[in-house]
């Protein structure tokens, strides 16, 4: 009795850590490991309003990726699904994208340090001021 309760305690605990199996790391970890290598586009959706920015200047597209690359993705203890998002963002390199939300990357929920939303939220707005 004792060795099939240890057994299924442990057995138990596999699928646990399997679940949570996730590591910190950096975004530009993450975006490499998706195969993306010379990105040509980045598309920047406010969760709020539905509206984009589009990004196809080279000079901007490095700006905004030496702004972001470093940040790291630790995975939150809680991975109970969420609804909405601040941003959005699509790192395309031709028909390869990789998209992701300021929170959750490939159904992982993230917390990022630094914070990357002031980042994206500066970014995305200096982009509204530049169009006008």
């Amino acid at each position: 009795m004792n060795k099939s309760l240890f057994l299924i305690l442990l057995l138990s605990l596999l699928v646990v850590s399997a679940c949570t199996n996730e590591k910190t790391q950096t975004l530009e970890k993450f975006y490499k490991d998706a195969k993306i290598e010379n990105v040509d586009k980045v598309i920047i959706q406010d969760g709020a309003t539905g509206f984009t920015k589009t990004i196809t200047n080279q000079e901007q597209i490095g700006e905004f990726l030496s702004l972001i690359k470093d940040i790291e993705f630790t995975p939150q203890n809680n991975q109970e699904e969420r609804e909405g998002w601040r941003y959005g963002i699509a790192i395309v390199d031709g028909e390869k994208e990789f998209k992701f939300t300021l929170s959750e990357i490939d159904s992982t929920y993230y917390d990022s340090s630094p914070d990357i939303y002031p980042i994206v939220d500066h970014y995305y707005k200096q982009l509204e001021i530049e169009e006008r």
